[in-house]
């Protein structure tokens, strides 16, 4: 199966990342399973439909660790976590942070993000306009994972710089400066890891410092890569959740009104918003780890794979009417979290930072507004998340 020619000339262009449904629609239909020549100049499988993206996401064969796959390279991003490794690794350490987001300890939680949420908007009390993702959507769960953690969150604008450079790098910036960047961001960790170690507290890096201790066998790296990952994982999913959100409703005002006159709806909204137009657009890379065929394509060792998990959701096959946005939508099997063993351990976070930030702006602002047209929104460069750089509204 070769590259197709149309298709991809229509894929990663200004109109594919505003809007990239209709190239999925055309994707689906034609080629489900595509090879694919990215921007950064790698050259990947890319998968579409849902079925198949279900059975990728949950099939072994396809690693996340590459050097399962035969390939020993230097990785400018970060590894040695648990979203870059395979079975009996990925256990290990998925095991050492999962018991920090049981669903009965994320509700625990509600009090708090509910105190945040409140107290940003008074922020912006009398005021006629806001900036939704500067002011609300990105400090929010940034404040959150911040206190999960134990690191200030009065570094979060440092935060969101690494963040950002690590999650939209597309080719656009050179390697040495991703890897001074990377470098900054571990060097603050080590510091703060090292003050954690002589003055450990109740907080999450403590928690697996003490595990460490007690002979778990979290290496130093580990350590850092996987705090690297908690931060930037923990917020950007909730940051282009309610931004995203909060987008679908604004375009739909009677779905805006609906969910205000009942608030209850918020779980259904919430779960409609991430398959309608989810956080993430991409799953992180897979690779073949040998040669196989996968729904009748074959697939060498050490391919590339990736999964269009915003093509998935979209996919008439699994869902009736699919580009419509309905939060009285009954409960969605969709992809935007994942499936199989990576499945986003911070899911039940993410839902709960969005129901609370979305239903406590509506409440606090019923005539919130878009400023300025839609096709004026810059959308965030990279393969990896999908969101808006920013969305101003009216109060």
């Amino acid at each position: 199966m070769q590259n197709n020619p149309s298709l991809s000339e229509n894929m990663f262009t200004e109109a594919f990342t505003q809007n990239p449904f209709p190239v999925y629609a055309q994707m689906r239909d034609r080629e489900p399973i595509m090879r694919m020549l990215f921007p950064d100049g790698q050259t990947s499988w890319i998968i579409s439909r849902y079925e198949d993206a279900a059975l990728a996401l949950k099939d072994s064969r396809f690693v996340k660790d590459m050097r399962n796959a035969g390939i020993d390279q230097d990785v400018l991003f970060i590894k040695d976590n648990m979203l870059f490794s395979d079975p009996p690794d990925h256990k290990r350490l998925r095991g050492l942070v999962q018991k920090a987001f049981t669903p009965r300890l994320i509700s625990g939680m509600r009090e708090r993000i509910q105190q945040i949420a409140d107290e940003l908007l008074a922020a912006v009390k009398g005021r006629d306009t806001m900036n939704l993702i500067d002011d609300y959507a990105f400090p929010l769960p940034i404040i959150v994972i911040s206190e999960m953690l134990g690191v200030p969150h009065s570094d979060r604008d440092k935060f969101r710089l690494w963040s950002n450079a690590l999650i939209e790098h597309s080719g656009h910036e050179t390697d040495e400066e991703m890897r001074g960047l990377i470098l900054e961001f571990r060097e603050y960790l080590e510091a703060w890891i090292a003050k954690v170690r002589t003055q450990p507290g109740d907080d999450l890096i403590s928690q697996l410092i003490m595990s460490e201790e007690q002979g778990d066998r979290l290496s130093e790296d580990e350590l850092y890569n996987l705090v690297m990952l908690l931060i930037i994982a923990g917020h950007e999913t909730t940051v282009n959740l309610i931004g995203n959100g909060m987008l679908a409703l604004l375009q739909h005002p009677d779905q805006l009104h609906l969910l205000q006159n009942r608030p209850e709806l918020i779980h259904t909204a919430i779960e409609e918003m991430l398959r309608y137009n989810g956080p993430v657009e991409f799953s992180t890379s897979r690779w073949v780890r040998e040669d196989l065929e996968f729904k009748g394509v074959p697939m060498s060792r050490g391919d590339l794979v990736v999964i269009s998990l915003s093509s998935a959701n979209r996919d008439p096959e699994q869902f009736n009417d699919p580009d419509l946005f309905d939060i009285t939508r009954d409960k969605s099997p969709h992809l935007a979290f994942g499936k199989g063993i990576h499945l986003c351990l911070g899911a039940p976070l993410a839902r709960l930072e969005g129901e609370i930030a979305i239903n406590t702006l509506l409440k606090h602002y019923p005539d919130v507004r878009l400023r300025g047209d839609i096709s004026e929104l810059e959308w965030r460069p990279g393969m990896i998340v999908r969101g808006v750089k920013e969305i101003p509204l009216y109060l």
